[in-house]
């Protein structure tokens, strides 16, 4: 009984001054109206920017030709969705999309923890600083410089990478990274990690410093070493945090990434390294299909919603942290 008094259901009785559902939210709504007006902009941001847009849609039941009329378009429902879904090119390039981008999240989930526990261990403040700093630097360079550090890095004739594996004697003669279809997605999921682990390990970091520093008090009077203590406090500490960001990345794993593909990419790795974007890119803009491009970017979209929804049912199922 206490409980339910604490919560009241909201009939309109229980609302003030005995007003109605949508007096009383009126009401909240004219006292709180400096905040209205300040989320206004960034609302009609999304509106015009992320909603406006999604009227090009149309274009995926179409057989669009630029300079006609909306009335002037030829219908042709589902026939674009059907050319995809049978495309051998397609369904590979589904494959290469998945691959890297599970690989990425794998490589970015564990180097960004692994990184923030690491950190958080650290008792000198100035070196944890300088290291937290040229661990994330990278996050702000463009993927031309990244895509450009690691031509040179795994280069045949000056990589440090066949330079340091001859004089180990690991190799006998340098290894072209990228006319080797094998070594393709583990260039991008390492290059991935190492341009965002810095950047990610700032919300571990501050999801850490929640945690009750009683706890890593106890654990020492205990005998708990600094390995148990992570494994039993910190770790259990941000698992809310894990959970909520991992549900987000599931919504992008067919946002596998479009620049350092198409940049690191060539003809002998053609098969591996073509993505959905540059799908889009080649078959559907440069050959002026904006139909049949239009319809693989629906195809994202769905999915990735899909998946949101099925990470956030498997999280509130599990009864773990969720979105909604």
């Amino acid at each position: 009984m206490a409980k339910k008094e604490l919560q009241p259901s909201l009939k309109p009785s229980h609302f003030p001054t005995g007003e109605s559902w949508i007096g009383y939210n009126l009401s909240r709504m004219k006292s709180q109206r400096q905040l209205m007006w300040m989320s206004f902009p960034f609302i009609a941001f999304i509106a015009i920017f992320a909603y406006g847009p999604l009227w090009g849609w149309l274009m995926a039941f179409q057989n669009y030709r630029p300079g006609l009329g909306f009335s002037q378009q030829e219908w042709v429902g589902m026939e674009h969705f059907r050319t995809l879904f049978t495309d051998p090119t397609f369904v590979r390039v589904i494959r290469n999309t998945l691959a890297m981008s599970l690989i990425s999240l794998f490589l970015g989930f564990v180097g960004s923890i692994g990184l923030a526990l690491l950190l958080n261990e650290l008792r000198m403040v100035l070196f944890k600083r300088v290291v937290q700093t040229v661990s994330y630097l990278p996050h702000f360079l463009s993927w031309i410089i990244v895509t450009g550090i690691v031509a040179n890095v795994l280069s045949t004739e000056t990589g440090i990478v066949n330079v340091l594996l001859t004089k180990l004697g690991l190799i006998s003669a340098p290894i072209n990274f990228f006319a080797d279809p094998k070594y393709f997605w583990g260039i991008v999921g390492l290059s991935s990690m190492w341009k965002e682990i810095g950047w990610g390990t700032i919300i571990y970091l501050a999801a850490m410093t929640s945690i009750n520093p009683s706890l890593y008090e106890a654990a020492s009077i205990d005998g708990a070493g600094r390995l148990r203590k992570m494994w039993n406090i910190t770790l259990p500490g941000i698992k809310s945090t894990i959970i909520i960001l991992l549900i987000i990345n599931v919504g992008n794993v067919l946002n596998a990434g479009f620049e350092i593909q198409y940049l690191l990419g060539n003809g002998l790795v053609q098969d591996v390294s073509e993505t959905i974007d540059i799908f889009v890119l080649k078959y559907g803009i440069n050959l002026g299909n904006y139909s049949l491009a239009t319809a693989a970017g629906i195809f994202k979209s769905v999915v990735s919603l899909v998946l949101i929804f099925m990470a956030n049912g498997l999280a509130k199922a599990l009864g773990e942290e969720r979105l909604i």
